[in-house]
């Protein structure tokens, strides 16, 4: 039988100018997953404000990470999709197709499952590239794939991994990383921080198990990497709007330990499996920025796993755990 395999991140917009942004951010900022308001309160605020205002400050900011080759999480999760199959072909298995699509822009989850489809695949696993379940991400992912099923209604029916919070191949990848960043280094910093995408703390009061996934995430690395309570912490980025989101914030934090005399820290995002604007931008410059303005004296920034080849060793044995159940 054979198999499709789709690898799923979450969206970028098709270049670094204003006109895409707003194409991009009416998508992404449109579903009721990302922004559970009620549509008649959200879009007057989202087309008659945002959609007005945001795109060129976006804009500006992707940029400053945008490279020849495109958007950085785009060229990753190409690169990662390619090295999967590369290490399938490798290991003489045949029999499974691989794709990579975005949730919100190009190429969409719909353009990836028809390239699946279209090549013949009696079987397709979607694996979304979210260690961490979250209604706003993976539940997502499953709503636009029910949307195809439901115009495709011969075509397979996909299969979602879930989540893989506390896989060990994850967790030994993200922690063979830091390691070889403290070999570059000459050492660790004074602290370790884990930076998470926030999301709404109503979203955690409704069900939502994203919040517990991240904390057993960060423990199950810190205790891979023998750090004791002090010398690690757990926070979370990108709030967006006015509502409270997951606590504590990653900058404010970084900017109060700085404050307090810590000198040197070391910042890895384990949430995302490849850099982005949310991680070369807001991690790795602005609150870089923001630590050494306060007093810090060293602020590291750890990559995202990208195209390590443990971490293309993990995609694939989540893979294939999925394929073969």
């Amino acid at each position: 039988m054979t198999t499709g395999l789709l690898l799923v991140n979450l969206g970028t917009p098709d270049a670094p100018d204003a006109p895409a942004l707003k194409r991009y951010l009416a998508e992404f900022l449109g579903d009721r997953r990302v922004v559970d308001l009620p549509r008649i309160l959200w879009w007057p605020i989202l087309h008659g404000i945002i959609l007005n205002t945001r795109p060129a400050k976006s804009a500006a900011k992707y940029a400053k990470i945008w490279t020849p080759e495109g958007s950085p999480l785009k060229v990753h999760t190409e690169r990662q999709a390619k090295l999967v199959k590369g290490l399938l072909g490798h290991r003489g298995i045949e029999g499974i197709v691989v794709a990579w699509a975005m949730r919100y822009g190009n190429p969409s989850i719909a353009v990836g499952l028809d390239e699946l489809r279209n090549a013949g695949v009696e079987h397709i696993v979607v694996l979304p590239l979210y260690p961490q379940f979250s209604g706003s991400t993976t539940a997502s992912t499953q709503d636009a794939i029910a949307a195809w099923s439901r115009r495709n209604r011969q075509a397979p029916r996909p299969e979602t991994i879930l989540d893989y919070h506390e896989h060990p191949a994850y967790i030994g990848a993200l922690a063979q990383s830091v390691r070889d960043h403290w070999m570059k280094q000459g050492g660790r910093a004074e602290k370790l921080i884990m930076s998470f995408h926030g999301i709404p703390k109503r979203a955690v009061a409704k069900g939502d198990p994203y919040e517990s996934q991240c904390r057993r995430s960060a423990e199950l690395l810190a205790r891979e990497l023998n750090l004791e309570a002090g010398q690690w912490q757990l926070t979370f980025q990108s709030r967006f709007g006015a509502a409270e989101w997951l606590q504590p914030y990653t900058q404010p934090t970084l900017e109060q330990l700085a404050r307090d005399g810590v000198a040197r820290v070391d910042v890895i995002c384990p949430g995302f499996p490849a850099d982005c604007l949310e991680t070369l931008e807001e991690i790795a410059m602005e609150c870089r920025n923001a630590f050494l303005a306060n007093g810090g004296t060293e602020y590291r920034y750890i990559p995202c796993l990208n195209e390590r080849a443990d971490w293309i060793e993990a995609l694939t044995e989540l893979a294939l755990d999925n394929i073969r159940a």
